[in-house]
């Protein structure tokens, strides 16, 4: 490897490491931001916790990869422009596109990871985020029964406590209503009390002391009965279990998620779309061929009951019914024309879902393509930038950086819902972005290898000054 090619990779390399995971990290604050309320108060074990994070992380690599790539190549080339380093090179007859040539090299190893990472990898961080995120969603609220307010996270128990001591298991007060059958049929109230789970954690103790239970009885003897048997227990030690299994972590057979477009390979993707596409044609043809045939058995029905009453050359023999035929064919047909009607509602949703699926598939099986093409767009964006601007560091480069990026990030997602709403088709939907910026590479390139001062303020205001002087001669 040449010196240079050595030089240029140790100044690209660094930063586009630090960037990635600063990139990576906003995104993930970004997104447990939007999820912590889901997060909080579930119960989760700490291993729980880091496998969600590692998977949330790896799902959030599509978004940060392009924006480090931009900021690492805008930080690296603005370094090298800064400190002279990139003058130096091009005086001793080396261009811009030889200096850039072991990084673009870099960068497209850098694409076609990325198309791997997201045809195999992503799909199993898919999978496996999705599914903890629907088992976290759906699981219970850890056992937090606070003083002073009803707890009624246990099934069929609504329960409350005064007051609870500093070690946390000393409760005074103690109220408690039991529905496990209908209604509040018993009721339990104790002065003091322990409460601790067992070591397994799969039961609550309340070891309750000087205390009553009420209970009403069933009306077995006489249901009409207004009045109903009363039962009270005092007692001076009761022992009250609860059964804390639905506390448990659901665990959802992942075999439920695996069709969904975000959990496929390329492949799978692929075969999906041709199967959408045997669907669709099969759905059009079917409906076609009844329609068809259940107009043609209608047709032949009606002429051969009413055949008998027309008359030899008229074309027309319904003036020849009485009033009571008319009324019976136009309810028939009324009839005839609803049952199509709801039969090509049925079948329009069916084709409109086949179709909507069919988009979301084709999406995600462009978007697999689509961002190793954007890692080499931002390259080409970011590094003639760098060179451009002659600013590294953390300032200057963050701001353009985020400028672009946002600006392919907008245009990717409003291409893409429109093509989800069924505006754009799916292709053009997910490359306009890239597309678009493409040429905007090119542009910068080429100003940055003719030295340009595409971004150097004091060159346009010195050309102002100099049209300002040409139209304002001075004095004779």
């Amino acid at each position: 490897m040449k010196t240079l090619h050595r030089f240029t990779l140790k100044s690209y390399l660094l930063p586009f490491l630090l960037t990635f995971f600063v990139a990576l990290f906003v995104l993930f604050m970004q997104f447990l931001w939007k999820w912590v309320d889901e997060l909080v108060g579930k119960g989760l074990d700490w291993s729980t916790i880091i496998q969600l994070f590692f998977y949330i992380s790896l799902s959030l690599v599509p978004l940060a990869l392009p924006l480090a790539i931009l900021l690492s190549s805008l930080m690296s080339f603005g370094n090298l422009a800064e400190h002279y380093e990139l003058a130096a090179l091009k005086a001793s007859g080396l261009s811009l596109q030889k200096v850039m040539a072991p990084l673009v090299f870099f960068t497209l190893g850098i694409a076609l990871l990325a198309f791997y990472f997201s045809n195999s990898i992503l799909p199993y961080a898919n999978l496996k985020m999705n599914r903890m995120m629907f088992d976290i969603h759906n699981q219970k609220p850890a056992l937090s029964i606070k003083a002073g307010v009803f707890y009624n996270g246990i099934d069929n128990y609504s329960i409350r406590v005064e007051s609870k001591g500093e070690d946390g298991k000393s409760i005074q007060k103690v109220l408690i209503y039991d529905h496990t059958e209908d209604g509040n049929n018993r009721i339990i109230t104790a002065d003091s009390g322990l409460m601790e789970m067992t070591s397994n954690k799969k039961y609550l103790i309340l070891d309750l002391k000087d205390g009553c239970s009420y209970e009403e009885l069933a009306r077995e003897k006489d249901p009409a009965s207004r009045s109903l048997p009363f039962l009270r227990n005092k007692f001076k030690r009761q022992i009250v279990r609860f059964d804390l299994s639905g506390f448990k972590p659901n665990h959802t057979n992942e075999d439920l998620f695996r069709e969904n477009h975000q959990m496929l390979t390329s492949r799978q993707l692929s075969i999906m779309l041709d199967t959408f596409k045997i669907q669709r044609n099969r759905l059009q043809s079917d409906f076609s061929q009844t329609l068809s045939n259940g107009y043609m058995r209608n047709a032949e029905k009606f002429l051969s009951q009413k055949k008998h009453k027309s008359v030899p050359g008229d074309s027309s023999f319904f003036s020849m019914m009485n009033k009571q035929d008319k009324n019976m064919i136009i309810e028939s047909a009324l009839g005839f024309a609803r049952t199509i009607k709801g039969q090509v509602e049925a079948r329009q949703n069916e084709l409109d879902n086949n179709r909507t699926s069919s988009t979301l598939f084709e999406i995600e099986l462009n978007k697999k393509f689509a961002l190793a093409f954007s890692c080499l767009v931002m390259f080409f964006i970011g590094a003639p930038l760098g060179a451009i601007i002659r600013k590294g560091g953390l300032g200057t480069p963050v701001i353009v950086s985020i400028l672009f990026f946002v600006l392919y990030w907008v245009i990717s997602i409003s291409t893409e819902k429109m093509a989800k709403e069924g505006v754009l088709h799916p292709i053009p939907g997910v490359w306009i972005a890239p597309v678009l910026l493409f040429p905007l590479g090119i542009f910068f390139t080429v100003k940055a290898t003719s030295d340009s001062v595409l971004f150097d303020l004091d060159s346009y205001l010195t050309i102002f000054k100099k049209k300002k002087n040409e139209n304002s001669p001075g004095l004779q």
